[in-house]
């Protein structure tokens, strides 16, 4: 039986990239950077097929409106998740008979020092997450909404800080370093191919290995802890039943399980950007 892989592809953590100019629509470098996104993107493909030529392959999109991949570049064997809102996020596609998951271009959470763009979630509304008082960051929280389905996450491309964050949510992932953070808008980066090379050969060894990763994982009850930056980013989310202020930019809500959870997350970032 052929193997079910899910690809998520956000976009600063990708080689030859520092600035948030960099990876938004109508910058002068965001139509090259789309290029250089979608070669990553590949390069990870190309692995997966390497080891299951057979593969059924999902791409989803994980960065911003989720439109930023070009089409008509991408591997033409995987279907591409596409467009906002989008069930499940930058985890769509996810579902109990996926075999393993892969993150290219991710980046460091909100908080982390001389780290490449870190944030979660939403830049400019979201401090912090925290699920039964543990902090997570994208890739946290994207590799516990693949522990719940059993999917094992397998390999992450980004920055080092990324690659350490990594080993803590997720011992036993594969990382690919494809740059060296130097701070939070500089790094010391491989040459874009070199990148896709490493991360091309890293893949199949990543998917092998894919039982002995050991990735966060939260049954039953969430208590769930959203801190935005301004008071007034909460008053939307009080909306919500159920939803609670625990101080004056901390949200907090009980969610039954951690998939009610990351939506919530995302519901409030949405909400605390409006």
């Amino acid at each position: 039986m052929e193997m079910r892989v899910l690809v998520s592809v956000d976009m600063e953590g990708i080689a030859g990239v520092v600035h948030g100019e960099e990876v938004i629509p109508g910058h002068s470098e965001y139509e090259r950077n789309r290029k250089l996104l979608t070669a990553e993107a590949n390069a990870a493909v190309r692995g997966i097929y390497t080891y299951d030529a057979a593969a059924q392959v999902q791409v989803t999109e994980a960065h911003a409106s989720f439109r930023n991949l070009l089409p008509d570049l991408l591997d033409r064997r995987v279907e591409l998740l596409r467009g906002t809102p989008k069930p499940g996020g930058m985890m769509a596609g996810l579902a109990e008979d996926t075999d393993a998951v892969l993150f290219i271009g991710y980046h460091g959470k909100a908080g982390t020092p001389r780290s490449v763009m870190a944030h979660t979630i939403s830049g400019g509304t979201v401090a912090d997450v925290r699920c039964n008082g543990r902090s997570l960051g994208e890739l946290g929280l994207n590799t516990a909404l693949a522990a719940h389905y059993g999917a094992p996450p397998v390999l992450v491309s980004g920055d080092d800080t990324v690659a350490t964050e990594a080993a803590e949510v997720a011992p036993g992932i594969r990382s690919i370093v494809v740059k060296r953070a130097l701070g939070a808008l500089s790094a010391a980066m491989l040459h874009p191919d070199e990148a896709c090379d490493r991360i091309e050969h890293a893949v199949p060894e990543a998917l092998a290995g894919r039982e002995d990763v050991r990735p966060l994982r939260f049954d039953g009850l969430v208590q769930l802890e959203v801190q935005v930056h301004r008071p007034r980013m909460t008053e939307h989310a009080l909306l919500v039943p159920g939803m609670e202020l625990a101080d004056g930019c901390t949200l907090r809500y009980q969610a039954p399980d951690f998939p009610t959870a990351y939506q919530v997350v995302e519901l409030i970032a949405t909400l605390g950007a409006v």
